[in-house]
């Protein structure tokens, strides 16, 4: 049975609303552009929120534009900058699964097509409205005879296709959800990476903050090796907003709160604490998900060095509370967690690794004894791997071995790798 996935293009596949920022620049001389902007706008949300007709919300952006074939021209030139950061990183999928993604949007052809068929989607998969021009290329309406210009244009699309398979449809807004309210498709994921509306959240079957997600949830192949809108980042203390923006803007899940809860013990991924915090070593014993602590300033008799060694924990801090702390710590502990970089490092050995990462990045942390390396590379013979790089580093208690390897490998490899004596903790990093 094959899988059908139905992708909305406006705030999914790309960051933005289209006609909006056509509107941006087909206005950029007009006096009275910001009323009119924030008309447009008000129909888009009226429309996403279910709260007027689609049709409406359409006619009435088109009738503001003022736009020509060269504003869509300028366009599509934004657009291609402004896809989503998830949709991009896969673009390995959309190429393998050609003939069943489908680009389902009440936006319009000329500049939908020429942005998604760079990523493999074939143009006979794309459906939308199309414009209509006078003799000059301005826009002066579109087909109303085209099923996507009405409201629930979606459903009647899809009935009319027939899909014969499992059909997922992604999206962030309610022409989105009627999909799922129809009974056309199996399961709804609203697309929360740029906007995240709650009447089209709290009915989806799943609320997906990334495309990584979604290919997880569904095990399907992916750019990266586990999603970071699930490895949650807990900021405590005086912590800049600018500390939080960094790692948010990486799409690593952010929770601040002005003392380490409980509650989040047993959840959390990253730990930012503003200078002056201390952790408790019963709870840091107990943080087994915990990979990296950031300390914006000494991090010196706050926390046990001991505990975090014990636990394969990466500390970075700045004993010497330079002004750019705030900026410095999350982005070493964003490297940690997307490359296995481990450099400046309080308590780790540094290591700067290569960013460029064609195969598995396998991250052993073990405790710094002898023959650890000799075991690794015996399992990796036994398992006929071919190794495209390793590196070695030791620090005090700690050893980290980094090897990059071919993608195609048995999974009991992992587990061998994972059963040797004096491992701490294991991971896995791939990226596309």
């Amino acid at each position: 049975m094959k899988n059908y996935y139905i992708i909305d293009f406006d705030s999914t596949f790309t960051q933005v609303e289209a006609l909006d920022e056509l509107a941006r620049i087909s206005l950029e001389n007009n006096p009275n552009r910001e009323q009119i902007l924030k008309d447009i706008e008000g129909f888009t949300n009226l429309a996403m929120e279910g709260k007027i007709s689609f049709r409406e919300s359409l006619a009435g952006r088109v009738a503001l534009l003022q736009a020509n074939k060269e504003h869509l021209e300028k366009l599509i030139k934004h657009l291609k900058k402004k896809v989503s950061k998830s949709f991009d990183r896969n673009r390995e999928f959309f190429k393998q699964n050609a003939e069943t993604v489908l680009i389902v949007s009440g936006g319009f052809k000329e500049f939908i097509t020429p942005v998604v068929s760079r990523y493999g989607i074939l143009e006979k998969n794309i459906y939308a409205n199309t414009f209509k021009f006078d003799e000059q290329g301005q826009i002066i309406g579109y087909d109303e005879n085209n099923p996507l210009s009405y409201e629930g244009g979606k459903v009647k699309l899809l009935k009319e296709l027939n899909l014969q398979g499992r059909i997922f449809g992604i999206g962030d807004g309610y022409s989105d959800f009627q999909l799922k309210e129809s009974g056309l498709i199996e399961k709804f994921f609203a697309f929360t990476e740029n906007i995240a509306r709650q009447s089209v959240t709290e009915k989806a079957d799943h609320v997906t903050p990334s495309f990584d997600e979604f290919l997880y949830v569904n095990q399907l192949p992916s750019a990266i090796s586990y999603p970071k809108n699930r490895i949650l980042c807990l900021i405590v203390g005086d912590v800049p907003e600018i500390s939080a923006h960094i790692l948010k803007r990486d799409g690593f899940s952010i929770r601040v709160k002005e003392s380490f809860e409980e509650k989040y013990t047993k959840d959390v991924g990253m730990l930012l604490l503003g200078d002056g915090v201390e952790v408790a070593d019963e709870q840091l014993a107990r943080a087994d998900k915990l990979k990296t602590i950031g300390y914006l300033g000494d991090v010196k008799g706050k926390l046990s060095r001991k505990i975090c060694n014990e636990k394969g924990i990466v500390v970075f801090d700045d004993k010497k509370n330079k002004r750019t702390n705030a900026e410095f710590i999350p982005r070493r502990m964003a490297d940690f967690i997307n490359n296995g970089d481990t450099d400046q490092s309080r308590n780790f050995p540094n290591l700067i690794l290569p960013k460029k990462l064609k195969g598995h990045r396998l991250l052993h942390i073990h405790k710094n004894v002898p023959g650890i390396l000799a075991q690794i590379n015996s399992i990796y013979a036994e398992n006929q791997i071919n190794i495209l790089s390793q590196f070695l580093m030791t620090k005090g208690e700690i050893g980290y071995v980094v090897t990059d390897i071919d993608s195609n490998y048995d999974k009991s490899l992992i587990k061998q790798l994972k059963q040797i004596e004096n491992t701490i903790k294991f991971r896995i990093l791939y990226k596309q």
